[in-house]
């Protein structure tokens, strides 16, 4: 009788034990490792760029992406660098909010044989960041000063953290010396997000605000392009975070601008990843 019983606990301890391996075998299916195989490469083919995409899924604590080298290869930051530009310059006070007004010198600046006529004009921060005007963020970097913009850049943490010479403080993030990588871009808007940055909290909402590129019931896009035109070949950026669901997803965006389909392709392809996460 003895034997018996035994005999019947190992049974039921080698079923107990079958559905317990069987339980954690489909716990591990959903965790975010397995997520992470969604492919994005087709839509880097389609539209005939070359470049890469990270995305960071907030919830799952998990990241999605194309060509993991290049996310880990720093770049200029170019138009991209206007989200601490707007940050730094609003926290100094050397443009007091949103809707003071920088008025436009005359110059007619743009594209080599096309002038832009959105930059050609007086404005303030949240129609030079939606414009990416270039001279209204020079105007406030002259402004800030060497210095000031150094140290922020320090405790900002950004990217390799240099900004050249003082004769550099127009035009660093255009053509100098800081780089950024794609994970960079990533960590620097998570913090961002979480307002764990040195910014008073009036200055992250204002910028929070300017940002947003797009608004719907469901969901708020927030995000900001780049166009490193002083590189060989040139760089592009979309870099930003979509809040929906309940959940926060952050991406950047990078690909060689050598085509003519390479600047919509910027915003497009992004979109058409996010696409494949269910999202948008």
């Amino acid at each position: 009788m003895k034997k018996l019983l035994n005999l019947l606990l190992l049974l039921v301890l080698a079923v107990v034990g079958s559905w317990f391996v069987q339980e954690h075998r489909v716990y591990s299916q959903n965790t975010p490792e397995i997520e992470q195989t969604v492919d994005f490469k087709q839509h880097f083919d389609d539209l005939g760029v070359n470049g890469s995409i990270i995305i960071y899924d907030r919830d799952r604590d998990s990241f999605y992406e194309h060509n993991p080298s290049r996310n880990s290869t720093a770049f200029l930051p170019a138009s991209t660098y206007k989200i601490p530009n707007s940050l730094i310059a609003l926290e100094t006070e050397v443009i007091k909010d949103d809707v003071a007004v920088l008025t436009w010198d005359g110059i007619e600046r743009g594209l080599p044989d096309s002038p832009i006529k959105e930059w050609n004009q007086d404005l303030n921060i949240s129609l030079a960041f939606k414009y990416s005007a270039v001279w209204f963020y020079q105007v406030l970097a002259r402004r800030i000063g060497h210095q000031r913009m150094q140290d922020f850049v320090n405790k900002i943490q950004y990217g390799n953290q240099n900004i050249g010479a003082k004769e550099d403080i127009d035009k660093f993030w255009l053509s100098g010396e800081l780089r950024i990588t794609p994970q960079e871009q990533i960590d620097f808007l998570r913090r961002f997000y979480q307002n764990d940055l040195p910014f008073d909290q009036r200055t992250m909402d204002l910028v929070k605000d300017i940002m947003i590129a797009e608004q719907t019931p469901d969901y708020v896009l927030r995000a900001k392009t780049g166009w490193a035109a002083s590189t060989t070949p040139s760089i592009g950026w979309y870099v930003g975070y979509l809040e929906q669901n309940d959940n926060v997803y952050f991406f950047a965006t990078n690909l060689d601008m050598d085509s003519e389909n390479a600047l919509p392709a910027r915003l497009e392809v992004t979109r058409l990843c996010l696409q494949d996460l269910g999202l948008l």
